[in-house]
């Protein structure tokens, strides 16, 4: 008897209704997903399934958990990454006539009655996060629970148990931690698009040496890649903001940055003003906005969504007619993953990156910015160990008490937590007292695997061979193949696809993103540790909202702005009209006009501050000053922000004085501050601090660039 033939009697009937709930009367279970569901029908099953997006993974889970609850099994755990992934997951269990809840940071004014509901058998599933396995309070309050009684564990997008996933989510790593708690009977199934055979082997290692791996072929015919040439970052906003109309359908618009994203949007709004339904969609918005824009864009109200990979996983329109990616990932495994969001349930969808030759400065930063610096966690570890037992200290009180950074801080108390050297208290964390090594060669594998998908990534933009079959083959697939179709088996690419954009596009854009600048929000509390002092910035010492030229590495400045740091004339007028332009149309929002121009150098060159600050100044027949710009090494990117704050108060102790250094007194008057370039705003907050203790009645500062 055949694993399909198992699946027989009533179990087969509630599969065919369950099925057909989903995806319409007289559907069927393919044989390779009912040999999943009749496993995982089983006691102790172990499934690992790697298959192409739109394969019907799902699926497999909705089934097996209504045959499991039928059969008098307990809830189904999910684990699953994203937000939208849940409410589409959640979505889809409610037309499979499945009771489904999630527990997440956006409802939890709900956590309560879910846990009542779990508790008296009203659920069937249970989506959770992983961080959420991670947390104290969920463990006592449901993991324990559900001991002894879970129906089915799922783990979706497997890949990331891996060490694929050592910088995607660290807390996946603790779903192994699960597994030892569950009662030994309860199925479990693995599921991912994107893994190759090691990372296969390693998953279903982790789930035990009986494990069930289906795995199919991942090619998808229905895409059409393409690989256009390289062009000059505004030359690919002005190309797409060119030729989003001509695109199939609607889509999606991938970015590598925040920045980018709202950027792109003001491109494509600059050629078509309102003509072309567009939004920026990214981590940093609301759950709520999130979903909304969603669901705008699955309906067709928008032509397309502008994105970071915060829309990625989950997210399910099969009728998604291009995907376009402005710059490239770093990983095939990412790219993959991003492209299957398209043509699902089409015959054609359109895929195209313009890459550009600043991915790989990208590229090279994220092989390892997650990589953990021996030192550091050791640092940390001994301010846990110091720590005292009923005080466990906050990521907060950590990055004070080690001068590390905060984002740091927290990623390496993941690190650890996942290593077993600390735990996560109500409060903060502390120590277990295991001991913690540095895995030098673990972390030179990662690295080493990361520059290897950066060099298939180079491949696949030169368009060396069949763009399918690079990232099919990039993922171990054995049926990897030429697809036929590709920009790179054809020799050509579509029409609206082909050619440069028009010069006046270029300028058009460029023209129109010149004219934006971000508000610069003060700093409202000094920082404490290296600094000292801590608390409320008093309003007698704070910056007023300021304004941001050049944010990131925008597009329509990075030429000119590294043209003026090397003193270019030309650039440095075309940024200093841009700072007068700025100026002229933040003057309503002003509080008073300022009255004396100081500026504050805080790299090696005078180039772009104090040639744009002099220009402000002739402008508007304004007095000018200069604060010292400092000596000696400054803080690195790893610092925290009490220790650059302090840097700059000793920097700029002589300043507060009635005299400023280097020109006119600000006594009385209302101070323009100039500062070149800060990631952080505490130059800022420190310069504004010590202007006003010198006599400024207010100050405005005017960030020449912002680093992102």
């Amino acid at each position: 008897m055949t694993a399909a033939q198992q699946l027989m009697g009533s179990r087969a009937e509630r599969a065919t209704e369950v099925i057909g709930a989903l995806a319409g009367p007289g559907a069927r279970l393919r044989e390779d997903q009912e040999i999943a569901v009749a496993a995982l029908v089983e006691p102790a099953a172990r499934v690992l399934v790697v298959q192409a997006t739109g394969w019907g993974k799902s699926a497999v889970y909705w089934v097996a958990t209504a045959i499991r609850r039928s059969e008098g099994a307990g809830p189904a755990l999910i684990v699953s990454p994203l937000l939208s992934l849940m409410r589409d997951q959640v979505g889809a269990a409610r037309r499979a006539g499945l009771r489904a809840a999630t527990l997440n940071s956006a409802n939890f004014d709900e956590w309560n009655a879910i846990e009542d509901a779990l508790r008296a058998g009203e659920i069937d599933v249970l989506l959770v996060s992983p961080e959420r396995l991670a947390n104290p309070s969920f463990g006592r309050r449901v993991l324990d629970a559900l001991t002894g009684n879970l129906g089915l564990l799922v783990i979706d997008e497997a890949h990331a148990v891996s060490d694929w996933g050592h910088d995607f989510r660290p807390d996946y790593r603790r779903v192994s931690d699960v597994l030892t708690r569950l009662h030994p009977d309860t199925p479990v199934l693995a599921t991912t698009a994107t893994a190759n055979a090691r990372v296969t082997e390693d998953v279903a290692a982790q789930l035990g040496d009986a494990t069930l791996v289906l795995r199919g072929p991942l090619a998808r015919r229905s895409l059409q890649l393409n690989v256009l040439p390289q062009l000059s970052p505004i030359q690919r906003y002005a190309w797409i903001a060119e030729r989003i109309d001509r695109l199939p359908g609607s889509g999606i618009v991938y970015v590598l940055t925040v920045a980018d994203a709202q950027r792109l949007v003001d491109a494509i709004r600059a050629v078509h003003g309102d003509a072309i339904p567009v939004a920026a969609y990214t981590g940093q918005l609301d759950a709520d906005t999130r979903e909304q824009l969603e669901d705008a864009l699955r309906a067709n109200e928008l032509k397309a969504l502008v994105a970071t990979s915060a829309l990625g996983m989950g997210f399910d329109k099969p009728d998604l007619g291009f995907v376009v990616h402005i710059g490239s990932p770093p990983s095939p495994v990412s790219y993959y993953q991003q492209v299957g969001r398209a043509g699902r349930a089409i015959d054609h969808a359109v895929v195209a990156l313009l890459p550009s030759p600043s991915d790989a400065g990208v590229w090279d930063y994220f092989a390892t910015a997650t990589i953990p610096d021996p030192e550091q966690m050791g640092t940390v570890l001994r301010a846990l160990a110091d720590a005292e037992i009923d005080a466990p200290p906050s990521a907060v009180a950590l990055e004070a008490g080690t001068g590390i950074r905060r984002t740091r801080i927290e990623l390496m108390l993941k690190q650890l937590a996942v290593d077993g050297a600390v735990d996560r208290v109500d409060g903060g964390w502390r120590a277990t007292g295991a001991p913690w090594h540095f895995d030098a060669k673990h972390y030179e594998g990662i690295v080493a695997v990361r520059r290897r998908e950066a060099d298939i990534m180079r491949a696949y933009t030169r368009g060396d061979r069949c763009l399918m079959q690079l990232l099919t083959e990039s993922l171990d697939d054995p049926d990897a193949a030429e697809c036929g179709r590709c920009s790179v088996c054809l020799g050509r690419r579509p029409e609206q696809l082909d050619g440069a954009p028009d010069r006046a596009t270029v300028t058009n854009v460029a023209r129109a993103l010149r004219r934006n600048s971000q508000v610069l929000e003060p700093r409202k509390m000094w920082p404490g540790g290296a600094f000292g002092t801590r608390g409320r910035i008093p309003p007698g010492l704070a910056a007023e909202r300021g304004r941001v030229l050049v944010f990131a590495d925008a597009p329509e400045w990075v030429d000119t702005l590294a043209a003026a740091r090397a003193g270019d004339a030309e650039a440095l007028d075309e940024l200093a009209d841009a700072a007068v332009g700025t100026l002229a149309r933040w003057r309503d929002d002003w509080v008073a006009r300022p009255e004396v121009v100081v500026s504050l150098q805080l790299t090696g060159t005078q180039h772009p501050v104090q040639p744009v600050a002099d220009r402000i100044a002739n402008v508007g027949r304004l007095g000018r000053a200069a604060l010292p710009s400092g000596s000696g090494p400054r803080p690195g990117r790893d610092a925290s922000g009490a220790e650059e704050a302090a840097y700059w108060r000793d920097t700029l102790a002589d300043a507060a004085t009635h005299d400023v250094v280097d020109g006119d007194s600000v006594q009385g008057a209302t101070a323009l501050l100039v500062v070149d370039s800060s990631s952080t705003g505490w130059p800022v907050t420190v310069a504004a601090a010590r202007l006003r203790e010198a006599g400024a009645r207010a100050v405005l500062p005017l960030l020449i660039h912002r680093p992102a």
